[in-house]
């Protein structure tokens, strides 16, 4: 199931600010478990990419640690139908994406040894749209 809000104040929203040249000034630290994945550029990920990351780190990790994700796609994303001449509106919300600034917390990791919150970070970095590294808390 991919997340998304509850309820939305507007169906259908602007695109606002472009979050690429942006640095996080919150959400820019480990806070809930030991090791995280952090973005390193700014982008747009959509609900699907989160989920698909989530799912390459709770598989590979075996269920046996706490995963926490840091991110909540709330912007909705519109999109025409094909074959629609321009002009006659905005088309119908598509799907959810979250607007990442350069250094926000994606994931955090609790419970598994360093190496294999590593790789599990890695394989989950893969399915996302933006660069990220893997941190330790300090």
């Amino acid at each position: 199931m991919n997340l998304m809000p509850r309820k939305v104040k507007h169906r259908k929203v602007q695109r606002g600010y472009n979050p690429v040249g942006t640095v996080a000034s919150r959400g820019d630290k480990v806070s809930f478990g030991a090791f995280g994945l952090k973005a390193t550029e700014g982008g747009i990920i959509s609900a699907r990419q989160i989920e698909a990351a989530r799912r390459a780190m709770t598989r590979f990790i075996a269920r046996g640690g706490k995963v926490w994700i840091r991110v909540l796609p709330d912007t909705p994303i519109t999109k025409k139908g094909e074959q629609v001449p321009m002009g006659k509106g905005k088309g119908t919300p598509d799907h959810f994406a979250a607007k990442v600034s350069a250094g926000r917390m994606l994931f955090e990791l609790d419970g598994v040894p360093k190496a294999t919150a590593a790789e599990a970070m890695r394989l989950a970095a893969h399915k996302l749209s933006v660069k990220s590294r893997f941190v330790v808390k300090d």
